[in-house]
């Protein structure tokens, strides 16, 4: 599988080692071009992590017939236009969380990637790891009892990167941060909550440094979740059910979990397998769903997209956060 990246900043670097490391072990992909809007970026990127070619327009690239899964890292403003570009051109596209900057932009992201016949995921690494199917096991058995409220923070002092506070690039603690403790919930509670509020912070520039967030279910369960870019956190979260809990030492990348009773008694410790980089589960989601001809991956399924953009969208209109593509 000849795999491209479209964009060439950190994260698409961080993708590209983890790339590497999986050809090193025998999976099938390749490192085959990266693209920057400057060639000579793209050309020292491409040099630097292995890639066969590099190209200075994502246009070029994407004409390219050798091309088949992109990776798009581009700010979340630009999340929308490129995965179209990618779409159009008939490639298959993992974009990086938030999948795009509002909920009608992955509307028409999604409902392309369908006609065209091509996969369309989200790049939310929490969905892919083991660690998700590990959390999931235990809340199946019954060891904590019935799942009632979940607790989470993911806070860092990020918000002088300029990708964090303009709005024109969708910049906010929400979409960069939120996305993951509104995923942890959806995964240990279930994405029908009725009602999602929040109270916020904002910058100088209109977009929210920071926010507590409150959903509530039909039946009473609640998540609190806190996601801010001013400061550092824990990171830590807590599944709280009606016999004990469940402790993760990390809301993004959970690797040590840990099982209490009612009276904090350590019942166990489960831990998360080794890991190359933790985005390696991705990319393997993608491989097996475009092997099996889907338009998307069961462990991030368009109607999950699409709600966790929804409920972004309903917080920042209770904040009065709009960015100006909305």
């Amino acid at each position: 599988m000849n795999i491209a990246v479209l964009g060439a900043g950190h994260i698409a670097g961080k993708m590209s080692r983890t790339l590497r490391l999986m050809a090193e072990k025998g999976a099938d992909v390749t490192l085959y071009a990266a693209a920057s809007r400057n060639l000579e970026k793209a050309q020292d990127f491409a040099r630097e992590h292995g890639y066969q070619k590099a190209y200075g327009s994502y246009e070029e690239m994407l004409a390219d017939p050798q091309v088949d899964l992109v990776y798009v890292a581009t700010p979340h403003s630009h999340h929308g236009q490129h995965m179209e570009m990618c779409i159009a051109h008939g490639k298959h596209v993992l974009c990086e969380k938030a999948f795009t900057g509002n909920a009608h932009q992955a509307r028409r992201v999604l409902t392309m990637a369908r006609e065209k016949g091509v996969l369309a995921a989200e790049a939310i690494w929490t969905r892919y790891m083991p660690s998700r199917q590990i959390i999931s096991d235990i809340l199946a058995s019954g060891e904590i009892g019935e799942v009632r409220t979940v607790t989470a923070s993911l806070c860092y002092d990020i918000i002088d990167r300029p990708r964090l506070h303009l709005p024109e690039l969708a910049g906010g603690a929400l979409l960069d941060l939120g996305v993951y403790v509104l995923n942890l919930a959806a995964m240990t509670l279930g994405s029908d909550w009725t009602q999602a509020q929040g109270h916020v912070v904002l910058t100088d520039t209109g977009v929210d440094a920071g926010e507590n967030i409150t959903l509530t279910y039909a039946d009473d369960r609640r998540a609190h979740l806190i996601a801010d870019a001013t400061y550092h956190s824990d990171r830590r979260a807590v599944i709280y059910g009606s016999k004990g809990y469940l402790t993760l030492d990390n809301v993004v990348n959970p690797r040590v979990m840990n099982l209490y009773d009612l009276w904090d008694t350590h019942i166990r410790t489960v831990a998360a397998p080794e890991q190359l980089t933790g985005y390696e589960y991705e990319v393997e989601a993608c491989l097996r769903a475009i092997a099996a001809g889907q338009t998307e991956v069961p462990e991030m399924p368009h109607t999950e997209i699409l709600r966790i953009m929804e409920t972004m969208d309903d917080l920042r209109s209770q904040w009065g956060v709009r960015y100006p593509f909305d």
